[in-house]
């Protein structure tokens, strides 16, 4: 037998034919073998090894850039298949849908393993081959690995970092022209592609639809996204690898994030501002004159451009037939669209950038997502001097006194309607007087009239005039004149 072993493969199968005085000779042996008996063997050979052997290492796969490789004092997580030197399998870590996480150097795993996983990169294949005398020995390993079985491990590495390990930032793009970073307290809108270490993804906000928003430097993410938050431009592109320790440590979160996992975030900053920021309004264009500039009442016509930070183009007055129109003082724009409306002259251009709390707030807007810090141009291409809210009609200066002589046209002591309609034009177009603008004037007039027309009779009288002055002194213009 020792000679017919020789020369062996694992796996082959030889029979073996061992005449008498190469077996138990004349003897035989204890009953069972007679004596003089040719013995016949059927042999397949499940393993062989020898006391000189080495630890075998055989690359499958490495990526072609490889930026840090194991150590003794690292923690791992590796996939791996397990089987014996005959392709027999033991055990696998794929069956289990868990990686086998444990730190090098450190006697947690058989000597042979040890050797066999330093120096690896992630996303690296190997096969390991582990001498008996390096792996579980005489012993074995209860009934998976029998004694002085050679084992063979095919290790993919997932990850590794060691506890001494910091965040690591690789800056990717940096627009022109950057004037302002994050800091603490910043609010700040981002997307992200969230992968580990061997490029699997777990995360992304692009696949939402939604930008991922919050505090920066106030403990709302994990410690490690906090920090790398920190010193960012509006439109920065970063690579941002956190060690578990500064993410979800050993006890991962859910079924997303395993234990001991390094996270790599890919992020994109898309804006970002402070709770304390004001309006910010840069004049781009101004007439050479400018007499008149617009006010609370005043009615407006302009022409804007609204984007995000980004550039993204959210709506323009160009998409609709005519300017946009709103009354200033009114309440029908944002907040930051009313202050930078306000104080211009026609002709003047600006550029108006509207921090969320002075524009649609954390909820955002029809199609402004919530928390989004805008930018208008604006242009303002139409100017009408206001009245005060609630009246129709103020005086531009002291009004005739007396008034009711100015307004009897005809001298006849009563004023019906279209006489005082007439009055009425001839103050404005005289620039005596004002009508609130964007409102029909006729309509304006008519009601003017019915209030100081206390008897109905379609006339105006002096007494009802007098009557109106000592019943309202006050509101004298107030809807009526």
């Amino acid at each position: 037998m020792d000679r017919g072993l020789q020369g062996m493969c694992v796996n082959e199968r030889r029979r073996i034919t061992v005449p008498p005085h190469l077996a138990f000779g004349s003897i035989g042996t204890g009953g069972v073998i007679p004596p003089d008996a040719v013995l016949v063997y059927d042999v397949l050979l499940l393993d062989i090894w020898n006391t000189e052997d080495k630890v075998q290492i055989r690359t499958i796969g490495k990526p072609a850039i490889c930026k840090r490789a194991t150590v003794a004092s690292d923690f791992v997580r590796y996939h791996y298949n397990g089987t014996l030197l005959s392709g027999e399998t033991f055990d696998s870590s794929y069956s289990k849908n868990a990686t086998y996480d444990t730190y090098l150097g450190q006697d947690d795993l058989i000597k042979g393993m040890e050797e066999g996983l330093l120096g690896m990169c992630v996303g690296e294949r190997r096969t390991i081959i582990v001498p008996p005398f390096l792996a579980y020995g005489e012993k074995g390993y209860g009934t998976i690995v029998p004694s002085q079985a050679t084992l063979v491990f095919e290790v993919l590495l997932v990850d590794v970092f060691n506890p001494k390990d910091d965040l690591i930032v690789e800056v990717k793009e940096v627009p022109e022209g950057c004037t302002r970073k994050t800091v603490t307290g910043d609010y700040i809108r981002y997307h992200y592609n969230g992968t580990f270490q061997d490029g699997t993804a777990f995360d992304s906000s692009y696949q939402r639809n939604s930008t991922y928003n919050t505090y920066i430097g106030m403990g709302y993410v994990i410690h490690g996204m906090d920090k790398a938050l920190q010193g960012l431009c509006i439109g920065e592109k970063r690579r941002i690898i956190i060690p578990p320790h500064m993410a979800y440590g050993e006890g991962g979160t859910g079924n997303l994030i395993p234990g001991s996992a390094v996270l790599v975030f890919d992020i994109h900053v898309i804006d970002f501002h402070n709770p304390k920021d004001p309006v910010q309004i840069k004049v781009t264009h101004k007439p050479q004159e400018c007499n008149v500039t617009s006010e609370a009442d005043d009615l407006i016509q302009y022409r804007y451009n609204c984007s995000l930070m980004d550039g993204t183009l959210l709506y323009s007055s160009d998409q609709y037939d005519s300017h946009s129109t709103t009354t200033l003082g009114a309440n029908k724009v944002i907040l930051g669209l009313e202050e930078g409306l306000s104080g211009m002259c026609v002709g003047e251009r600006r550029e108006v950038v509207i921090p969320p709390h002075s524009g649609h707030g954390e909820n955002g807007a029809g199609g402004v997502p919530g928390s989004a810090v805008l930018v208008f141009e604006l242009e303002l291409m139409e100017l009408q001097k206001g009245v005060p809210e609630g009246f129709m009609f103020v005086w531009l200066g002291d009004g005739p006194d007396p008034l009711f002589p100015a307004m009897d046209l005809n001298g006849d002591n009563e004023v019906p309607l279209e006489e005082f309609s007439s009055f009425i034009m001839i103050q404005v177009k005289e620039g005596k007087g004002r009508l609130r603008p964007g409102v029909d004037a006729d309509e304006v007039i008519k009601d003017m009239f019915n209030n100081l027309d206390h008897n109905k009779d379609g006339k105006i009288v002096e007494d009802e005039l007098k009557q109106e002055v000592d019943e309202e002194p006050k509101q004298a213009t107030r809807d009526e004149l």
